[in-house]
């Protein structure tokens, strides 16, 4: 069964203390030309469900779409993308570092990254900075169908390797995906289910509304 497939939008938020009262979520998020967007359509069946844009960062808000088993998908704005505005920068590293660390209802982080180019600095650092949640983090590499079957073997083995001192820290596996071949899409389906049903008695509870982190 494919978790993703009846997706509805539920909500969009520019402001933590917005945030829907839920009882369990897994966030999507990736710099913002890793193909998150893309990933999101594949997985979901839809076309545009989270819109493809030309622009990378286009996303600035938090969206949420509600899934049949009673959880949510959220699309996270993308981080890395440069070319705005000083303000709205610094106000979307606040919204997305402080929903990351502090949402209660945060069971799980899906990270996109390129497979032509994985583990940037700026990926590593958002390991780093989403390990002191304690909570699991399932990588989709990317765009896979750019490369060869032979790099694809060599790309992931390489990422595992590269993983090692992260896994000795906190819960992270990694998946080849495409968005174009729909590769994978079985593989995070598994892993978004299971940790749906490890949550499954999760209590419905206020949503968080910590003091806003920009300018740090």
């Amino acid at each position: 069964m494919n978790l993703f497939r009846h997706a509805r939008f539920y909500t969009t938020v520019n402001h933590l203390k917005d945030l829907p009262d839920t009882r369990a979520e897994i966030a999507f998020v990736g710099r913002s030309n890793a193909g998150k967007s893309s990933a999101i359509n594949t997985l979901t069946n839809h076309t545009r469900l989270a819109y493809v844009s030309k622009t990378p960062g286009r996303t600035q808000h938090i969206n949420f779409f509600e899934l049949t088993n009673g959880g949510y998908m959220v699309d996270l704005p993308g981080y890395g993308y440069a070319q705005v505005p000083e303000a709205v920068r610094r106000h979307w590293v606040s919204l997305l570092g402080d929903y990351l660390q502090t949402r209660t209802q945060l069971i799980g982080l899906i990270l996109i990254m390129d497979a032509r180019h994985p583990l940037k600095e700026l990926d590593k650092q958002m390991l780093d900075f989403f390990a002191v949640t304690n909570r699991p983090l399932h990588i989709l590499l990317s765009k896979a169908d750019k490369l060869s079957k032979n790099e694809q073997i060599k790309t992931l083995a390489c990422v595992r390797k590269a993983l090692q001192p992260y896994i000795v820290r906190q819960q992270v596996s990694v998946q080849l995906f495409s968005s174009l071949k729909k590769q994978g899409m079985e593989e995070v389906n598994q892993i978004a289910a299971s940790w749906f049903a490890q949550n499954a008695t999760l209590p419905a509870i206020e949503t968080e509304t910590p003091a806003s982190k920009a300018g740090k």
